[in-house]
């Protein structure tokens, strides 16, 4: 079994790439939207640090997918 550094150095096949830009947009929307300088309703912060955790969490587990070796 490849250690977790190992594989996140290899490359990446194109679905996973995907999901990882889109983790990130997400993230990045997410993080925008708690921190707003403006005042917004405590559900919408909520959901948005909702949104920044899950855009992280899958951009982190698709850099780990790699082409299988069989």
């Amino acid at each position: 079994m490849k250690k977790v550094m190992e594989r996140m150095q290899e490359p990446t096949p194109k679905f996973f790439k995907t999901i990882r830009n889109l983790g990130l947009v997400l993230t990045a929307v997410g993080s925008v939207i708690a921190t707003a300088p403006v005042s917004l309703p405590a559900i919408v912060i909520t959901i948005a640090g909702y949104i920044a955790v899950a855009g992280g969490i899958a951009s982190a587990i698709s850099q780990t997918a790699v082409y299988r070796d069989d």
